[in-house]
C-alpha cells in the first residue's frame, strides 16, 4: 500500500529499471504553494517518470496524460482515483459510482449524469444563473462603497457556486457552507494520509451526517438534479440504494472544482490588467477567458489511475496494478503543447487542456462549471473597470485543488 507519506517514513521505492526518477513530493507546502518549476523537472525528465516517496509512476506531459486518460480499459478508475490503491485495501468511503467506477457500472450512472446535464439543460438554467452573477456583483460593489472590503474568494467564487449550484440540485439553503469542507476532505483523501487530509478529516466529521441526509430524496426539491437521479432510479435505470451515492457525487465534486476555479480565473485577471482590459472590450471572450484560466491554473492538480495489466507506456514497462499519477497543471503548461505556456492569453483559446481530464471520465459538469464561470467573468467585465489586489493572496493548501483561501480586492466600478 502505497499511502504513506514521505514525511512519515525515511523508506524510499526503488525505482523500475529504465525509468527517469524524479525525487520530489508533490504534497509538501513548497510544493503545493508553488509547483511550476518541479512541474517543468518532471515534463523534462520524460513523459513517464518514478517518483521514489510513494513509489509511483508519474505522467506531467500533455501527450502521456492524454494518453493515460483515454486508455480506460488499461489505465483503471475503480482502484481509486487518489494515492490510495483500493485493489489493496478498503476505501475509506463507499466508493463513488462516476469516479471510481469503470464500465460497464461507469456507463450506466454516466449516462444518467450526462443527461441530466445536458447542453439543453444548460441553456434552461443560463438565464438564472446569469441573473444571480449579475445580482452578486451588484451588491457586493454596493458593500465596498459602503466601505466594506471585498474578498474575492469569501465572497464571490465560494458564494456564486455555493447559491446556484446547490439550488440546480435542489439541496435546501440552510448550512450550505458544510459542501466546502466536505469537498476539502475528499479532494485531500485523494492524496497521503497526511496531516492535511486528517485535518480536514477533523473539520468534516461534525457535518458528514448533514451530507448525507441531503443525499435522500425527501431533502431535495422536487425537479432539482436530484430529484432527476431518484427519477432514474424510478424507472429502473440505476437502484434506490445507487441514488443518493450519485447526489453525494454532485455534491462533493461539483461545487470546490468550481469555487476555486473561479477564484483562480479572477486572480489571473487581477494579475493581468492587460488581459482583464481585452475582456472589458469584449464580453464574448468571458468563455475564453475562463479556460485560459483553468489551462493557466488548473483547480484540479493531479489525479490518479491504476493498471489493470501488465503495459507499456512511451517505452516504459509498467506492471499490473501499478498506481500513476497524471499531472492535469503540467500538462496544461506543457510548452510541447503550448506556445509560451507561462503567458496568460485570454486569446488563447486552449482547446484540449486536461483541467477536467479527459475521455469517458471527463468531468460530467464541466459543461455548468463553464457556464458558472463565464457569466461571473462576463457580469464582472460589464460592472468593474479594474480588478486590484489589496495585498498577497493566501492559498488553501489541499493535497489535489489549486485553492485560494483569500483574495482582498478592490472592484474599480464602470
Amino acid at each position: 500500500m502505497n499511502t504513506a507519506s514521505a514525511s512519515d517514513s525515511l523508506r524510499t521505492f526503488e525505482a523500475p529499471a529504465g525509468v527517469p526518477v524524479v525525487d520530489v513530493d508533490p504534497y509538501t507546502d513548497e510544493f503545493l504553494t508553488d509547483p511550476y518549476d518541479a512541474h517543468q523537472r518532471l515534463r523534462e525528465a520524460g513523459p513517464v517518470v518514478w517518483i521514489p516517496a510513494y513509489g509511483i509512476y508519474a505522467c506531467a506531459r500533455h501527450d502521456s496524460v492524454h494518453a493515460v486518460f483515454n486508455d480506460h480499459a488499461t489505465y483503471i478508475s475503480g482502484a481509486g482515483v487518489g494515492l490510495a490503491n483500493f485493489n489493496q485495501e478498503t476505501p475509506f468511503r463507499p466508493k463513488s459510482l462516476i469516479l471510481e467506477a469503470d464500465p460497464p457500472s461507469h456507463t450506466k450512472a454516466r449516462a444518467i449524469l450526462a443527461r441530466i446535464l445536458s447542453p439543453k439543460t444548460v441553456t434552461q438554467i443560463r438565464a438564472t444563473f446569469t441573473a444571480e452573477a449579475e445580482s452578486l456583483v451588484d451588491r457586493l460593489l454596493v458593500r465596498q462603497a459602503a466601505g466594506e472590503t471585498i474578498d474575492a474568494v469569501k465572497d464571490l467564487s465560494e458564494v456564486y457556486p455555493l447559491k446556484v449550484f446547490p439550488d440546480a440540485v435542489g439541496v435546501g439553503e440552510a448550512n450550505r457552507e458544510n459542501l466546502l469542507l466536505y469537498g476539502n476532505m475528499i479532494f485531500n483523501a485523494f492524496g497521503p494520509r497526511n496531516e492535511r487530509l486528517q485535518k480536514s478529516a477533523e473539520l468534516v466529521q461534525p457535518v458528514t451526517a448533514w451530507i448525507m441526509a441531503h443525499c435522500q430524496r425527501e431533502n431535495l426539491l422536487p425537479g432539482g438534479f436530484g430529484d432527476l437521479i431518484y427519477q432514474a432510479a424510478d424507472a429502473g435505470e440505476i437502484t434506490h440504494a445507487e441514488a443518493p451515492m450519485l447526489v453525494r457525487s454532485f455534491l462533493s465534486a461539483g461545487v470546490d472544482t468550481t469555487v476555486n476555479g473561479i477564484g483562480n480565473a479572477v486572480l489571473c485577471l487581477a494579475n493581468h490588467p492587460e488581459q482583464y482590459a481585452l475582456l472589458r472590450a469584449d464580453h464574448s471572450l468571458a468563455r475564453p477567458a475562463f479556460e485560459e484560466a483553468l489551462r493557466f491554473e488548473s483547480a484540479v492538480q493531479t489525479f490518479f489511475r491504476t493498471t489493470s495489466k501488465d503495459t507499456e507506456l512511451f517505452g516504459m514497462q509498467i506492471p499490473k496494478d501499478s498506481k500513476i499519477v497524471l499531472f492535469l497543471a503540467s500538462a496544461n503548461r506543457d510548452e510541447r503543447q503550448w506556445p509560451d505556456p507561462d503567458r496568460f492569453d485570454i486569446q488563447r483559446r486552449p482547446v484540449g487542456h486536461m483541467a477536467f481530464g479527459s475521455g469517458i471520465h471527463g468531468c460530467v459538469g464541466q459543461v455548468v462549471a463553464r457556464l458558472e464561470g463565464e457569466v461571473v467573468l462576463a457580469a464582472l467585465a460589464k460592472r468593474v473597470s479594474r480588478i486590484e489586489l489589496l495585498g498577497a493572496p493566501k492559498r488553501r493548501l489541499n493535497n489535489t485543488l489549486r485553492a485560494l483561501a483569500s483574495m482582498p480586492v478592490r472592484l474599480i466600478p464602470v
